[in-house]
């Protein structure tokens, strides 16, 4: 019996050495996550997710660690999301104009002025620590999706190489470059502008062709992505915010141990914080390169922001109808 024991215990030492699958050396293997994003080299949502990857591998002494592709390296928006949905990307980042394409809930986020940069904080904390945050994630998990960071982009503005935009009438017969978004094709229709959507990655050869002549985004990123190159003219209409969502695969972060999940969400707030002053600061440096670069700014008097407000009322109340009821509560609670 004691010969037959010995024998038991050899064949399983050497069935463990033979395939291995619970020695420390691959308990210890480290975690690659790769993260496709469209954003320019130098942008906000870029250096905020640097820092993430910085900030998840010191926290995991590299047991976690993070693969970028940005600037559009593994394809726009919607086909990195897309491949997160199917499992075949780790994360992906969306700007919530292109997020509409997953679900109409997230078009809440893009009506035009439903947040104010007055109102920033309260929008923070409310997706940050309360019941917004948490029923987008709602939205997300429907999709497949978990949310890692409510990464800040910024309020767009209407841009222009073709002529002056100094009032909301110049704004009409524009052929404006959108997103997918039907938010944002509605708006440039209710501005009389010609929407042209237009995958990210395209859009500065379509305005250096005169494909489109206008388009609508924060100076900060159009700045990162040389489109002052081309560009002539702009106006701070802050017509609608916008926010980039870096999503993981559901059941890849179901996968994760619970140590995992709590350094990436650590992580990601940490990272988020950072972000969000860093895009103060960058948004006013691209100001500045506007500037230099001799695009004409124009500074909208009250009486025409009113007016971009009254114009655009049609397209907020088409599209309320169309997103959860909630959601829209819970905006609207932020901005007061």
């Amino acid at each position: 019996m004691k010969k037959s024991l010995v024998f038991a215990a050899i064949a399983l030492f050497g069935a463990i050495a033979l395939f291995g699958t619970s020695t420390p050396a691959d308990a210890a293997k480290p975690v690659t996550l790769r993260l496709g994003h469209p954003m320019a080299p130098g942008n906000n949502v870029t250096v905020g997710y640097e820092k993430f990857k910085e900030l998840v591998e010191a926290k995991s002494d590299k047991q976690l660690r993070i693969q970028i592709f940005g600037n559009a390296q593994l394809g726009s928006d919607r086909v990195t999301t897309e491949a997160a949905q199917a499992g075949t990307l780790d994360m992906s980042s969306s700007s919530s104009p292109n997020m509409a394409s997953f679900s109409k809930a997230f078009m809440a986020i893009d009506l035009p002025y439903i947040t104010s940069p007055k109102y920033q904080e309260n929008l923070y904390k409310a997706l940050d620590e309360g019941e917004l945050g948490q029923e987008l994630e709602k939205v997300a998990n429907e999709i497949g999706l978990t949310t890692i960071m409510f990464s800040e982009y910024g309020y767009r503005n209407f841009v222009s190489t073709k002529k002056p935009i100094k009032t909301v009438a110049d704004l009409a017969g524009l052929k404006t470059r959108t997103t997918d978004s039907p938010v944002e094709v509605a708006v440039a229709k209710a501005l009389g502008m010609n929407p042209a959507p237009v995958a990210w990655g395209e859009t500065y050869t379509a305005l250096q062709q005169g494909t489109v002549d206008a388009e609508g985004n924060t100076f900060s990123l159009l700045n990162d992505a040389k489109h002052t190159e081309v560009l002539k003219y702009a106006m701070d209409s802050n017509h609608n915010y916008s926010m980039h969502l870096l999503l993981m695969n559901k059941k890849k972060w179901d996968s994760l141990s619970a140590e995992h999940q709590t350094i990436i969400r650590e992580a990601a707030r940490e990272a988020l914080i950072w972000q969000r002053a860093e895009t103060v600061r960058l948004e006013k440096l691209a100001w500045d390169a506007f500037r230099e670069k001799g695009i004409e700014i124009s500074i909208l008097d009250e009486a025409e922001r009113t007016k971009l407000k009254e114009l655009t009322e049609p397209v907020r109340a088409q599209f309320a109808s169309q997103v959860p009821a909630r959601l829209l509560e819970l905006i609207n609670e932020t901005q007061k």
